[in-house]
């Protein structure tokens, strides 16, 4: 006879746990203050309310033929094991060539000097753990992507800010200046950026640059958006002189190719910063999809009429959202890079970013993501929201459509 174990928590004939009173969430403090993120969060209220989302960053579109032949290739040859932890060496490679080409030669050993990861969100977390001690003090330019302020919170650092103030989200040298100092560890910047579009100028990298020389501090450098730069040239800080011994250079595919869900990214950085990197990437993941990385492989060798066809289609989408934005009477900041927009929602008169995204989802249909989430002080971000035009045109113009039908009602 077969004897089965009994359940730890007893039940009664039909079935419900007895005693089923809900019990409080566990979390380490590390990560108390984190709920969850507001993209699931309004991504929920999308589903729920049948609205357009222009919130979170993920195209609604596919990806390239190409590079999803490439995957199907892979899978179909039996590269279905896990890879080495670094990376398969062609994607390595690959890497290699794509930055060596992207900062105008700048040479970087595939071998010792770039680890694959599962994502740009992994290379972070990874560089965060690997290198950063309790108690180290890391600069963030506000506002920032959500993962930033959890991952040194995971790595027990002391934060730093550092805010880019519309209209121009300038950096503020003068301000960056009084909070650099000998015992700052790293500066964590964005470029271009996440949620402001805005791009580092060659002035501000340079200065950026002599601060950090000059206190011996390390630059975590996130370019995942490298290749959706419309008005002017992305310059990784890594190329400047005296930089490349100090940088981590993040970035990934999904952007790029519209490959989100893929989660293949990569941190490039000289052997001394790259064994901490790999370190804290061994017990993170160890390894990353290996079919996925023969086809990133693949994606990255793409000639340069990809990345031209690619700003051209995103230049299109972003007039349509941008036109459509300032005709219902949004305050529309300039965005050079990314598929971002941030605008200045008061003129429309709700108290907040929150409650104008909930009104947005629920009497408009159309959803876009409160600002506030990405500063330390909510409060510097009220007045904001970003919207995404990663998406097809007619999600574009439909999603117009709703906000002039409503919203110029509304004033």
């Amino acid at each position: 006879m077969v004897s089965s174990s009994a359940s730890s928590v007893p039940s009664t004939q039909d079935g419900s746990a007895q005693n089923a009173t809900p019990q409080p969430v566990q979390v380490a403090r590390r990560l108390e203050k984190f709920k969850t993120t507001i993209f699931t969060q309004m991504s929920s209220l999308a589903i729920k309310h049948g609205a357009i989302n222009l919130g979170q960053g993920f195209p609604n579109f596919d990806g390239p033929e190409f590079v999803k032949e490439a995957a199907i290739q892979a899978i179909r040859d039996g590269n279905n094991q896990y890879a080495r932890g670094c990376g398969i060496p062609d994607l390595n490679s690959a890497v290699a060539e794509r930055f060596k080409k992207d900062t105008a030669g700048l040479v970087v050993d595939p071998e010792k000097e770039v680890t694959i990861t599962s994502g740009c969100t992994e290379a972070i977390a990874a560089t965060m753990l690997g290198l950063i001690n309790p108690g180290d003090e890391v600069i963030l330019f506000a506002p920032f992507y959500d993962s930033y302020e959890a991952t040194l919170s995971m790595a027990g650092a002391s934060i730093k800010c550092v805010t880019l103030r519309p209209p121009e989200f300038s950096v503020p040298l003068d301000e960056l200046r009084s909070i650099i100092s000998k015992n700052t560890r790293a500066i964590l910047m964005n470029t271009p950026h996440n949620p402001t579009g805005k791009m580092f100028t060659r002035e501000e990298l340079n200065a950026i640059s002599t601060l950090c020389i000059a206190n011996d501090v390390l630059v975590f450098s996130d370019e995942v958006y490298d290749k959706l730069a419309f008005e002017m040239d992305h310059i990784s800080i890594a190329s400047l002189p005296g930089m490349y011994e100090r940088t981590v250079t993040l970035n990934s595919l999904g952007k790029t190719f519209s490959l989100t869900g893929w989660k293949i990214g990569w941190a490039i950085a000289p052997p001394h910063l790259t064994w901490g990197i790999r370190q804290a990437h061994s017990f993170l993941t160890f390894a990353t999809s290996t079919p996925m990385q023969y086809a990133a492989a693949t994606a990255l060798r793409a000639p340069d009429s990809y990345y031209k066809e690619l700003r051209k289609d995103y230049m299109v989408k972003k007039a349509i959202l941008v036109e459509g934005l300032k005709s219902v009477g949004f305050i529309v900041y300039p965005s050079s890079g990314t598929y971002f927009v941030v605008v200045d929602h008061t003129p429309l008169g709700l108290e907040n970013d929150v409650a104008f995204c909930e009104f947005l989802i629920k009497e408009v249909g159309v959803v876009a993501i409160p600002t506030s989430v990405f500063y330390l002080n909510p409060e510097e971000g009220k007045n904001l929201v970003r919207f995404t035009f990663c998406k097809d045109e007619e999600t574009l113009r439909t999603a117009v459509k709703r906000m002039k039908e409503k919203l110029l009602k509304k004033q």
